[in-house]
């Protein structure tokens, strides 16, 4: 069977079929990084909650997304955190890790800041509501894998033990 190394799927998402035995492949997304902020507001965690298709689910999460070709780290942090919450940043960003999302099937990195500098100035963007949440709420949601992204979860858990 011939396979194409390449497909591109859509901008800047490529599907590398990968030869790894003789007749076998490993597969895997070629993908964009990703910012994620973890907001205090009044010492309240600031989390998201939208729609997510391939789960068909409503997800609970921090503000994150993909870093645009010409953004900076913290660029994409701020406007993230500026789209899905309505809050800005007045303050510093404080960078917490950067780690693979799932080394094993994309190449997305996804790095990790949080600040507790917030200013409301606009409303969330359309589909993403916000909520404000003790420490313990967010350990209840994620024990009922209603805020169950890894990459959030990771970066949680490193702030608390910061």
């Amino acid at each position: 069977m011939k396979m194409r190394k390449k497909i591109n799927l859509s901008n800047r998402i490529v599907l590398i079929n990968k030869k790894f035995k003789k007749k076998e492949f490993y597969h895997y997304f070629k993908t964009p990084n990703l910012s994620l902020v973890i907001p205090i507001y009044k010492k309240k965690f600031i989390i998201v909650s939208q729609k997510r298709i391939p789960i068909n689910k409503i997800n609970y999460e921090f503000p994150s997304g993909l870093i645009e070709k010409k953004e900076t780290l913290l660029q994409s942090a701020k406007k993230e955190l500026l789209e899905e919450t309505g809050y800005k940043c007045i303050g510093k960003l404080h960078k917490l890790i950067s780690c693979y999302t799932d080394p094993g099937r994309i190449t997305t990195m996804i790095t990790g800041f949080y600040t507790n500098r917030l200013k409301k100035i606009s409303k969330p963007e359309k589909g993403i509501n916000i909520h404000f949440v003790s420490k313990d709420k967010l350990l209840k949601l994620i024990k009922q894998k209603k805020f169950n992204t890894a990459a959030h979860i990771a970066m949680f858990l490193h702030f608390l033990n910061k």
